[in-house]
């Protein structure tokens, strides 16, 4: 894999607690390193930037709400059930 290509999904779910800003987020978020940067920068990520120190990091589990790849919360502290992927929505509606 380039150093520029995005992140498989196993390789997403395969993260710690905290990731780095670089590479992990911007490949994951399909983004370039300046532009992950920049947006982090401006406070625009869609998710939320750690500052440790001169590091910037992400909570994990942000980004795979944003990713869709964890259930959101319902309210009542249990998680509702797994989004349907994009492709099975279309192909059922056709």
């Amino acid at each position: 894999m380039s150093a520029s290509a995005g992140l498989t999904i196993a390789e997403i779910l395969d993260q710690p607690a905290v990731v780095p800003l670089w590479p992990t987020v911007g490949r994951a978020l399909g983004l370039a390193e300046s532009t992950t940067y920049q947006l982090a920068a401006e406070n625009r990520l869609p998710i939320e930037v750690i500052r440790l120190g001169r590091r910037r990091v992400a909570r994990t589990v942000d980004l795979h709400r944003f990713l869709g790849l964890v259930p959101q919360e319902n309210g009542n502290g249990a998680g509702g059930p797994a989004p349907t992927p994009l492709a099975e929505r279309t192909t059922a509606t056709t």
